[in-house]
């Protein structure tokens, strides 16, 4: 929106030229939610502390986890909150790959303001039923993978595995359910990876830094034909999203390294795994981001696993579900296990990066 006002004065003032470049927007736009989140998001944690916003803690949990019980959550609020002022002020809005992403990251904080909120209101860990949470989630995938399936973008249902050059399939329709699944599954493996103070938020750094280059790289003809991957129309412009979703998930890490001051909660990791799986189902990185969101994948597998396991043998393969918990548990210090999963999600980050040219 304020790009829309300030780039048509070029003409009477040529220094303006620069809000055409994205490096210069998105670079700003991190640092505009970076600042947003310093400023006010002290203000949010007491408004959340006053209104007894605070985090129930599983039982059944490590025991040093009983002492941050009542710690304020739904800190994800100011992160969306802050990528939206973000937007206003220096993505074109004119996008529809921006329209859209930007419509999955508030539906998906919505789903998950909502399952935050009964649980603050209930006192316990119990939030929508999980039938319900679900189906919001699906509902609300259908409808991203529908208009994205009909916006006429020219191979938006061809598959591209990493280090392969070329699309290994033209999934056609079949791409429907396909996005739905990715969109639905990662928006979870984000959420059950939320356990340990910083966790997530250090780690959704990573993976947008990450993401950050790929929609750089796939918006730009020259680029993308050198590097053999797809020119995706408009697709740069998910680089300015990225770089303030990164300021943004830096400012909240601040209040939330340990001891955390503010929980994220599932209005934030639904709302920012969704746009994920959307922004790699834009750039045709779909199979990618299971490297990239390594951590995520493993997390989500250990508590496949273990839920498996029980149920078939009545036995635990983890002393803990999901994953971070079961280092917790085998003595690890919480700080080592984050650090831990911080290195592991970089190398991630480095191997899906590296796949740009070995194909």
């Amino acid at each position: 929106m304020f790009l829309e006002f300030v780039y048509p004065l070029v003409k009477y003032f040529t220094p303006f030229n620069v809000f055409q470049y994205l490096t210069f927007r998105g670079a700003y736009a991190a640092l505009t939610t970076l600042l947003i989140c310093f400023i006010f998001g002290p203000r949010i944690i007491e408004a959340l502390r006053r209104l007894k916003v605070g985090q129930s803690i599983r039982e059944d949990g490590p025991a040093s986890h009983l002492k941050k019980s009542g710690t304020p959550t739904m800190g994800g609020i100011f992160i969306i909150l802050s990528v939206a002022v973000s937007m206003l002020l220096w993505m074109d809005l004119d996008n529809i790959k921006v329209l859209v992403t930007l419509g999955a990251f508030g539906a998906f904080g919505l789903i998950g303001f909502i399952d935050d909120y009964l649980k603050v209101t209930r006192h316990n860990s119990d939030g929508l039923p999980a039938w319900a949470k679900l189906a919001g989630q699906f509902v609300v995938a259908a409808v991203i993978m529908l208009i994205l399936y009909f916006s006429g973008t020219e191979g938006i249902t061809e598959l591209y595995v990493p280090f392969f050059k070329n699309p290994v399939a033209d999934l056609g329709v079949l791409w429907i359910p396909f996005g739905i699944l990715l969109i639905v599954g990662e928006s979870n493996a984000v959420n059950i990876s939320d356990g340990l103070d910083g966790l997530l938020a250090g780690l959704l750094i990573l993976v947008f830094i990450t993401l950050t280059i790929l929609t750089y790289l796939s918006g730009r003809a020259d680029y993308s034909s050198y590097l053999g991957i797809p020119y995706i129309t408009g697709a740069g412009e998910l680089t300015v999203f990225c770089l303030a979703a990164v300021g943004a998930c830096v400012g909240f890490l601040w209040f939330n390294a340990h001891p955390a001051e503010v929980f994220m909660g599932d209005v934030g990791s639904l709302s920012l795994g969704g746009v994920i799986a959307v922004i790699s189902l834009i750039i045709k990185k779909e199979i990618l981001l299971l490297i990239i969101g390594g951590v995520f994948v493993l997390e989500v597998i250990s508590d496949i696993l273990q839920v498996a396991s029980y149920k078939l043998r009545k036995k635990r393969v983890f002393k803990m579900a999901p994953l971070h918990h079961h280092f917790e548990l085998s003595g690890w210090a919480e700080n080592k296990v984050v650090i831990r999963f911080w290195i592991l999600g970089g190398l991630f980050a480095i191997i899906a990066l590296s796949t740009l040219k070995i194909q």
